[in-house]
């Protein structure tokens, strides 16, 4: 033997003892609430390189993102943005832009935003994020820089419990019904089209909502209306398992706190309000089928305090996310990617002449 294939030897060996090392390194656990589980890592001694980690034992973790849909690193001290944009390389292929955003967030860079900037008193309610669009991320994550010191966690709830919870016959409507999303922007109760569609230019809202099967009316230069039907249930392009995978809940009005739900209705027809969601022929969902929902929900949500620190990684077609309200600072930052295009991208029903 040379001397040559002496050192590679001992090279390889040096690898496998590196990557045992590493790898026993790290401690698994789960956070179990309601229906939902997700895998925990924690380093055993606080020396432990996460990315590196990342780097070579990226199956494992996708394999529990397929399982689990969620994992929660704890104790990195990733309370800045390096750890958290290492993070993000190492999981998420092809950063997304936040494209019929509906929410208020400032872009920190890199593809890096703050999470949904709504006051500290109100609840963010449980939903996938960008359900309704036709190209949407399959992985988002979350980072933790600022825990609050009370409340403020992000609920988190497995879909397909959700899927399993509701009524068959609700399932069954709208599995042959879809749902629709009607939009209205300019009135000031939500962002403007600009913010929304990242764009200045009409015409390019017109041909975006050309090939996104939006149907869209123009009123003037600033109020404007969007209707888009989708299917309620999801297939996952890789488990194949079906998931309750929309907003309708989420953004029907009887979800919205009574007080502002008669301040809006006494301002706007329904087809009017800032959101709204029906069935996919337009007709209106009945209020009872929501609370129905919610209670799915409820049913399958882990609630878990956030850790300084702390970084989330879901599959976004298995876990829907929300906000508790919170008491104190609260700081965390999100980025999502990993676009994926269904073949079934509208409701099949969907005939946007009518």
């Amino acid at each position: 033997m040379t001397a040559i294939d002496v050192a590679a030897r001992l090279s390889r060996l040096n690898a496998v003892r590196k990557s045992v090392a590493v790898t026993d390194l790290i401690l698994r656990s789960e956070l179990q609430g309601g229906q939902t589980r997700l895998r925990l890592f924690e380093p055993a001694h606080a020396a432990v390189d996460l990315i590196g980690w990342l780097q070579q034992n990226r199956p494992e973790v996708e394999a529990a993102l397929l399982q689990y849909g969620g994992v929660v690193f704890r104790g990195f001290g990733g309370d800045g943005n390096g750890l958290f944009q290492g993070l993000v390389k190492a999981t998420i292929p092809d950063i997304q832009p936040y494209m019929e955003g509906a929410t208020p967030r400032t872009q920190l860079g890199e593809g890096v935003y703050t999470s949904t900037e709504f006051p500290h008193d109100q609840t963010i309610a449980q939903h996938n994020e960008l359900s309704y669009v036709m190209r949407w991320p399959m992985k988002i994550c979350f980072a933790c820089r600022t825990a609050p010191a009370q409340g403020g966690e992000t609920p988190l709830t497995d879909v397909r419990r959700v899927l399993a919870n509701l009524d068959p016959a609700i399932v069954q409507q709208f599995s042959e019904r879809g749902w629709m999303l009607i939009r209205n922007y300019g009135n000031g109760l939500g962002p403007s089209w600009r913010k929304a569609f990242n764009t200045d230019d009409l015409d390019e809202v017109r041909r975006y909502c050309a090939q996104s099967d939006i149907a869209l009316e123009i009123f003037d230069e600033e109020h404007i209306r969007t209707r888009q039907v989708r299917p309620a249930i999801r297939q996952h392009p890789v488990s194949a398992e079906h998931v309750w995978f929309n907003h309708i809940a989420f953004w029907h009005p009887s979800s919205l706190p009574e007080p502002v739900r008669q301040g809006l209705l006494a301002q706007f027809a329904h087809d009017a309000l800032p959101y709204a969601t029906c069935w996919g022929d337009g007709q209106q969902i009945d209020d009872g089928i929501i609370a129905h929902i919610n209670a799915a929900y409820r049913q399958a949500t882990l609630v878990t305090p956030w850790q300084q620190g702390d970084m989330v990684l879901l599959d976004n077609m298995l876990i829907a996310h929300g906000r508790n309200p919170f008491q104190g600072p609260r700081a965390i930052v999100v980025a999502m990617g990993q676009p994926y295009v269904p073949a079934q991208a509208a409701h099949p029903t969907w005939d946007r002449t009518k």
